[in-house]
């Protein structure tokens, strides 16, 4: 006679152990740090206060006529022309970002421009020998006319 029989759940061959929690607990690693730079040493800053420059008034292509026919000696209407093309060459100059080596006023160099909607703004800067400063240089006109 057939036996009926009912399946035997499956054991595994090894004893079973008891279920335990088991934590996981975080491992630290201990990184290298590179040496540390020691700071540098921040040394009080002397503040000096300055006084504003007042310069003198702006000098006019007129009073610069009428100084220029003053020291040369020379009739107005002969300098006002000279003088006028003078300035308009030392503004095209100027303007085609040339530098201009002119003794005792200076070397002038264009250091930058802008372009504005009304006009050209232009940072130069002046060099002016000590010489220059300090005594103004002979006047070629006067010894001419004595």
């Amino acid at each position: 006679m057939a036996r009926a029989t009912t399946p035997k759940p499956r054991t595994s061959s090894t004893k079973a152990t008891p279920k335990t929690k088991v934590t996981a607990t975080k491992k630290t690693t201990v990184s290298q740090k590179a040496p540390a730079v020691p700071k540098p040493e921040v040394k009080p800053m002397v503040v000096r206060e300055t006084s504003p420059v007042v310069s003198a008034p702006e000098m006019k292509k007129k009073e610069l006529i009428e100084a220029a026919v003053e020291r040369a000696g020379v009739k107005k209407k002969d300098a006002k022309p000279a003088i006028e093309a003078a300035l308009a060459i030392l503004g095209e100059a100027l303007s085609d970002g040339r530098d201009l080596n002119l003794q005792p006023l200076g070397k002038i160099k264009v250091q930058k421009t802008k372009e504005l909607s009304n006009g050209t703004v232009m940072n130069v800067r002046i060099r002016r020998s000590k010489q220059a400063t300090e005594a103004p240089a002979p006047d070629p006109f006067s010894e001419a006319a004595e």
